[in-house]
């Protein structure tokens, strides 16, 4: 029998900082404690937690692996034994979640938008599992007690992105290179960055192109796509461009790299996770992954799992790291006046929730 764990239906205050794999989960590259294994989880003193990635890769170098930190994160401060399955095709979502749930696990995080249904589907099924759902927003009137939707407002992060690119252009044209814009999250990256440069810039030539000629199995995963779009805006006199994709995204920051062209990772402080293109990096318009999934997690070990609703995680810039001393006094005096007005609600992006149909 798998633990029962009280599930607190809640609402969360706003925080405006911001697989088709084999039949078994896959082990995590991090080891769990020698005497535990999957065969422990029903035990009430094991806790355990499962990742569920989309057709991404855990070791994508943005939102897939920031997440998995955040589950780690669990393992090294609860104790936690924790897993990861990389979905490989979008059939095998619930028959993934279910390999965890049906092992016991107590806390089953799934990553990603596309996942959004199934896990509300699993969350149904088995009452007594928490479920987060990284970029699943948990609509009015269809919330699931026992899920907790992780949200962020990628348009806040794409706008200071943009912002920063504008100031910082010498062409008056800056570019964004991003995933399908059939998931809201990479669409409000695109459309705040866009927001963001004509902000500083009205006449500001922006760029952004978006993988839609491809599947959901493809979009994330096109590093060569990404290169070789960010490699045409440069040869159009693009001078900034802002990657947001997963691996197609990082595609566009080493083409970047390879002309010396300043770019804007995403999700991660990609510095460190994409370290090619650190001497081009400005900044990256971080999503605070592994914080947010962290947080929930310890939340639901302590009894107060705010289901039912959605949990809205940080926000903000990278550190400017090698661009330090590059980038001029005011340019960074205004960026922090925009982020304080984003904040505090005197500055708004204009970014609807998701794209106009």
């Amino acid at each position: 029998m798998r633990k029962f764990l009280l599930a607190s239906i809640s609402l969360l205050t706003v925080v405006t900082l911001l697989a088709a794999c084999g039949p078994k989960p896959t082990e995590a590259p991090t080891e769990a404690p020698a005497e535990l294994s999957v065969e422990d989880c029903p035990k009430p003193e094991v806790f355990c937690v499962g990742l569920v990635t989309d057709v991404g890769k855990i070791d994508d170098k943005s939102f897939n692996q920031s997440t998995w930190e955040g589950v780690k994160k669990a393992e090294a401060e609860l104790g936690a034994l924790v897993q990861y399955i990389e979905t490989t095709d979008s059939k095998d979502y619930a028959k993934n979640i279910a390999q965890f749930a049906d092992a016991g696990f107590d806390v089953i995080v799934t990553v990603g938008f596309a996942l959004g249904e199934a896990t509300q589907e699993a969350g149904r099924q088995y009452p007594d599992v928490k479920f987060i759902g990284v970029d699943q927003f948990q609509a009015p009137g269809s919330e699931v007690p026992n899920v907790v939707g992780l949200i962020f407002p990628e348009d806040q992060s794409g706008f200071l992105a943009g912002a920063l690119a504008a100031l910082m252009s010498e062409s008056g044209k800056v570019g964004a290179v991003l995933g399908t814009d059939a998931v809201p999250p990479v669409w409000r990256f695109g459309e705040g960055y866009r927001a963001g440069a004509h902000y500083i810039n009205p006449d500001i030539e922006v760029t952004t192109v978006y993988h839609n000629d491809v599947g959901f199995d493809k979009t994330f995963t096109d590093p060569e796509w990404g290169k070789t779009t960010a490699l045409s805006m440069i040869d159009k006199g693009v001078d900034v461009i802002f990657g947001a994709g997963g691996k197609t995204g990082n595609g566009a920051l080493l083409g970047c790299a390879e002309r010396g062209v300043m770019a804007i990772g995403v999700d991660d402080d990609q510095y460190y996770t994409v370290p090619e293109a650190q001497k081009v990096l400005l900044t990256s318009a971080m999503k605070l992954l592994t914080p947010g999934t962290f947080e929930l997690i310890k939340m639901a070990k302590e009894g107060n799992f705010p289901g039912g609703g959605n949990y809205v995680g940080a926000v903000g810039l990278a550190p400017y790291h090698e661009f330090e001393d590059k980038i001029p006094a005011e340019v960074k005096a205004k960026i922090e006046e925009i982020d304080q007005a984003l904040k505090d609600g005197t500055l708004e992006t204009g970014v609807p929730p998701a794209k106009p149909e």
